[in-house]
C-alpha cells in the first residue's frame, strides 16, 4: 500500500483531518509539472454484472469508478450524477495509489466502488461522472473536468411463473447470500402452561440495504397468545457490498397444557450469484414436552427409606461377590506346544539361554500364565535363580532344566481378583528381568 492509500484509510484521519488533508494535498502533487496531453486524464465506470446477466429491479449492482491521471493534482471533487430510478451507497472511502502505465510512466490511480439497486425494471441511462480537478499545467494552475462517458443500463423482467420484483407474494429477496439466526429464551421445550418464551429471529442478507428485507414474519399457532416486538434494521458497509440485517422479536404465552407443535417458515430468496431461486427456512419448533409440567412428577411415587438402599447394596455386593468365586469356571493355563518343544530342546541340549528365551515368549503371548507363575513360589523362585544364572548374577552351577521344563509346562488355573485386573500387557522386558 502506498502512502497515498494509506492516508485514505478512515481510521488514520479521524480526529486530524487538517493533517491528513495536508499530507494528501502533496502526494496529489507529487508528480513532475508538465503540459497536459490528450489521454492524459481518464475517468472510466464500469458496473459489474453477476455472471453477465442483466440484474433484476432491486439486485444489488458495483459500479467500479477508475481515474487515471498522469499530471499533479493539487485538489479534487467528485460530482456524482442524480442516480435517477436507482438507489445507492459508496463502499468504504475513495482510494488513491500510484500505478505504472504500460509505456513506464507514472500516473494518480483514482478507485470508488459504489452498489447501486435499480428500482424498476426497463433501460435506463446512467449518467457521466465528473472528477473536478485542480492540477498543475506546466506551472499554470489550472481546474478541469474529467467526465465518465454515459452508460446504458437495462433492467430484465421476470419471466418465471411466479415470484419476481412486482409480485405481491412473496417478497422479492435479491441476494448473494441469505442466513436466518434462531434465539429462544428460555427454551422453547421447557415451557409450561402460562409461561412466555422470547423469540428473537435474525435475518441477513448479502448485497442488500437494510430497507429491502421483508416486514416480520406472522407467527400464530393454535394454543399460544403471541405479542409481536419491534423489528431492528441496520446495514452494514463491508467492501464486497452491503451486507442487511433484521432483528425479528417476537413474546409468545403458552395457553394449553398439551405440546405445540409452532410450524417453521419459509423465506424464499433469489440468489444472484448462481441466479436461481431458494428458500431459507425459520425451523419448526417444538413447544413444551421438554420438562414435566409438574414438581410432583419429579418425586418418587413411593420413597424408599436408606435403610431399604443399604440392604439392596450389601445384597447386590454379596452376589457379585458369590458369582466371581462360584461363577464360571476358572480357566486352565498352560505353554503353548511350539514354546514346549523349545522348553524341551534346550533342555536336551543344556542350553540354558535359549530355555530362558523360550519362556519369555511363552509369558509374552501369555500374560495371565506369566501371572500364574509369579503367585506359585516354587516357580517364582525357580525362573530367579534360572536368572541369575543366565544373566550373571552369581550362581554358576547349571540348572536342572529337565526338572524346570516339567514344572513351567503343566497346567495351571488362570489368577482371579476381586479386584480390577492388572493391564494385560507384558513386561517391557519380561518378567522377572529386575533380577538382572
Amino acid at each position: 500500500m502506498t502512502l497515498l492509500g494509506f492516508l485514505a484509510r478512515p481510521a488514520l484521519c479521524r480526529g486530524a483531518g487538517s493533517i491528513c488533508l495536508a499530507l494528501l494535498a502533496f502526494l496529489l502533487a507529487a508528480l513532475p509539472a508538465r503540459a497536459i496531453e490528450p489521454g492524459d486524464l481518464t475517468l472510466t465506470v464500469s458496473p459489474e454484472l453477476s455472471g453477465n446477466a442483466q440484474p433484476y429491479a432491486r439486485e444489488m449492482v458495483l459500479l467500479k469508478l477508475r481515474g487515471v491521471y498522469r499530471t499533479q493534482i493539487l485538489l479534487e471533487e467528485v460530482r456524482q450524477p442524480a442516480l435517477t430510478n436507482f438507489s445507492w451507497t459508496q463502499l468504504g472511502r475513495d482510494s488513491w495509489t500510484r500505478t505504472q502505465l504500460p509505456d513506464g510512466q507514472m500516473a494518480l490511480l483514482f478507485e470508488r466502488t459504489i452498489a447501486i439497486f435499480p428500482q424498476h425494471t426497463g433501460t435506463f441511462t446512467i449518467e457521466p461522472f465528473i472528477h473536478k480537478l485542480t492540477i498543475n499545467d506546466n506551472g499554470d494552475r489550472k481546474v478541469v473536468d474529467v467526465h465518465s462517458e454515459p452508460i446504458e443500463f437495462p433492467v430484465a423482467k421476470w419471466t418465471a411463473e411466479s415470484g419476481g420484483p412486482d409480485a405481491p407474494e412473496p417478497w422479492w429477496l435479491p441476494a448473494r447470500d441469505v442466513t436466518i439466526t434462531d434465539s429462544w429464551d428460555p427454551d422453547p421445550e421447557t415451557v409450561n402452561q402460562g409461561d412466555t418464551a422470547r423469540r428473537i429471529v435474525t435475518l441477513e442478507a448479502q448485497g442488500m440495504l437494510a430497507e429491502g428485507l421483508p416486514p416480520r414474519p406472522i407467527m400464530r399457532t393454535r394454543g399460544i397468545v403471541t405479542f409481536a416486538g419491534p423489528v431492528k434494521r441496520e446495514t452494514i458497509i463491508t467492501p464486497m457490498g452491503p451486507v442487511a440485517r433484521a432483528t425479528y422479536q417476537w413474546d409468545l404465552k403458552k395457553g394449553v397444557p398439551e405440546i405445540i407443535a409452532l410450524e417453521g417458515i419459509q423465506i424464499p430468496w433469489y440468489d444472484t450469484l448462481s441466479r436461481t431461486m431458494r428458500v431459507a427456512e425459520i425451523p419448526a419448533r417444538q413447544i413444551g414436552g421438554g420438562l414435566p409440567d409438574r414438581e410432583d412428577d419429579l418425586k418418587s411415587r413411593n420413597p424408599v427409606s436408606w435403610a431399604t438402599i443399604a440392604a439392596a447394596g450389601l445384597a447386590a455386593f454379596g452376589l457379585g461377590l458369590a458369582l466371581i468365586g462360584l461363577g464360571a469356571k476358572t480357566p486352565s493355563l498352560r505353554v503353548r506346544r511350539s514354546e514346549r518343544q523349545a522348553l524341551r530342546r534346550a533342555a536336551a541340549t543344556g542350553d540354558a539361554v535359549a530355555f530362558r528365551a523360550a519362556l519369555g515368549r511363552a509369558m509374552q503371548v501369555e500374560p495371565d500364565l506369566a501371572r500364574a507363575w509369579q503367585t506359585d513360589p516354587q516357580a517364582a523362585a525357580a525362573l530367579s535363580a534360572l536368572d541369575r544364572t543366565v544373566y550373571g548374577a552369581g550362581e554358576s552351577s547349571a540348572p536342572d532344566l529337565d526338572g524346570l521344563t516339567k514344572l513351567f509346562t503343566r497346567r495351571r488355573k488362570a489368577v482371579v481378583s476381586v479386584l480390577a485386573e492388572e493391564p494385560r500387557l507384558a513386561p517391557l522386558d519380561g518378567w522377572g528381568s529386575s533380577a538382572r
